[in-house]
């Protein structure tokens, strides 16, 4: 038990760090403060690399779909006040650690710019202006608190209204911390 969860934490590490850490020794950098190691020249490997900020985006459609039929509620941030937009995106974020503002003008700034066919499970898709925002739960579909009258519900992306005022998407991933005898390792 020990061994595979320092395995998956090992992985969660360098999963991170080719997205976040210091450039490696003779790579180049993608911007200033980011870095990337170098590819691994195994498929299995960048599976691995890849699969813990799936996993993470699919563990927060799981719990925002709990709340579902919750009613949309101006300025509301809990399933017991009711939700807008950016409240429930927020609540859902938050449960794992996240603090996101509650706001999807600020929201849009958050993460990384995600294009509309690379979209994964949990990355923010945002609309009308950027005056709306919901969670991509994955086949073409969104999560998301409406407007007035409805309640927290599951809509496709090619819904007409939705898919003329489709504004862009972010992935936000969790800062994930670096164990100690690993930091040398990685720049920390």
């Amino acid at each position: 038990m020990a061994a595979s969860l320092r395995l998956m934490l090992l992985v969660l590490v360098l999963a991170y760090s080719s997205a976040f850490g210091p450039p490696a020794l003779g790579g180049p950098a993608r911007s200033p403060g980011h870095w990337r190691l170098p590819r691994p020249k195994l498929h299995r490997q960048h599976a691995r690399r890849t699969a813990a900020p799936a996993m993470f985006g699919t563990r927060i459609v799981d719990y925002a779909r709990r709340m579902l039929g919750v009613p949309y509620v101006w300025g509301g941030d809990s399933p017991v006040s009711g939700f807008d937009c950016s409240g429930l995106v927020r609540f859902v974020y938050d449960h794992f650690g996240i603090v996101l503002p509650h706001s999807s003008y600020a929201d849009f700034d958050l993460g990384r710019r995600i294009a509309r066919g690379d979209l994964r499970p949990g990355d923010l898709v945002f609309f009308d202006g950027v005056g709306h925002v919901g969670m991509y739960v994955g086949g073409g579909r969104f999560i998301h608190a409406p407007h007035s009258g409805t309640t927290v519900q599951i809509t496709s992306l090619s819904d007409p209204w939705y898919r003329q005022s489709y504004d862009g998407a972010r992935r936000i991933l969790p800062n994930v911390p670096v164990p100690r005898g690993l930091r040398n390792l990685f720049g920390g």
